[in-house]
């Protein structure tokens, strides 16, 4: 329980730092566009909101959850857009409210949880730390579209360790959705913390390095910088290969971002 607390403040500092980015917005900083194709931050922060409330159900009702996503079926591609568009369309001070009570509501059901349960969700079952910690990513991840589209400074945290964790667990699943074969052996991850701390991931003797500052790292398994405008390095062709695909969400890979996009 320890472990899923410091990880459920994690997330409500990382919610409360976007919030003081949107909650002093007028109705057309709400709808400035972002780096996301047709969403602007109103998109960005419905997602989010919808998202805490899905995830909600699936730690409280997992019958309820199966049924919404086999009503999805042939739009399960579409209607998490289709749900930010809905949510986007909402009084700015009535969206705001409703994602402050959707991710409160979200960790006292991850509290809630028994021990050993896991929650069902787009992929894989989830324990709560893992449900928790994919927020954090995600919540941090669409915060940097809303920063870029209003020009807004963010000042890194250790709460970043908690996405590079996610970046580098969801190394095979970056092969698997592009059809390819994950290479077999481990490879050594070393990032520079904004502390000037190293947090380090795999064997010290690997042969296939990543190095770099743990915020690029971050900006590039979320796809929201391009790798070549990027201070991430690898050792070896297959290390190399990985910066290229790298993803730490769920679905499809996207299309990221460009080069030189945020120069």
């Amino acid at each position: 329980m320890a472990d899923l607390e410091a990880l459920l403040d994690d997330f409500a500092g990382e919610c409360a730092a976007l919030e003081t980015i949107v909650a002093p917005l007028d109705d057309r900083g709400w709808h400035t566009p972002t780096p996301a194709p047709g969403w602007d931050v109103a998109h960005q922060i419905g997602h989010l909101t919808w998202t805490d409330e899905i995830a909600t159900l699936a730690a409280t009702d997992a019958e309820h959850f199966h049924a919404l996503l086999a009503e999805a079926g042939p739009r399960a591609l579409t209607f998490v857009d289709e749900a930010a568009a809905t949510a986007a369309a909402l009084p700015a001070d009535e969206l705001l409210a409703r994602w402050r009570v959707g991710r409160t509501a979200l960790a006292d059901a991850l509290r809630a949880v028994p021990a050993g349960v896991k929650l069902p969700w787009f992929g894989p079952p989830m324990n709560p730390a893992s449900m928790v910690t994919a927020r954090i990513m995600e919540t941090w991840a669409h915060g940097q579209d809303v920063a870029d589209a209003l020009g807004a400074d963010r000042e890194p945290t250790a709460r970043l360790r908690n996405i590079a964790h996610i970046g580098v667990r969801t190394r095979d699943f970056a092969y698997a959705v592009r059809g390819l074969t994950a290479p077999a052996e481990q490879f050594r991850v070393e990032l520079t913390a904004p502390d000037g701390t190293l947090w380090t991931w795999g064997p010290e003797d690997a042969e296939q390095r990543v190095t770099g500052p743990a915020l690029d790292f971050c900006l590039l398994v979320t796809q929201r910088r391009h790798p070549e405008d990027l201070a991430v390095r690898a050792t070896g062709a297959d290390a190399q290969r990985w910066l290229t695909i790298a993803q730490a969400f769920a679905g499809p890979s996207g299309a990221g971002r460009t080069a030189g996009q945020f120069a």
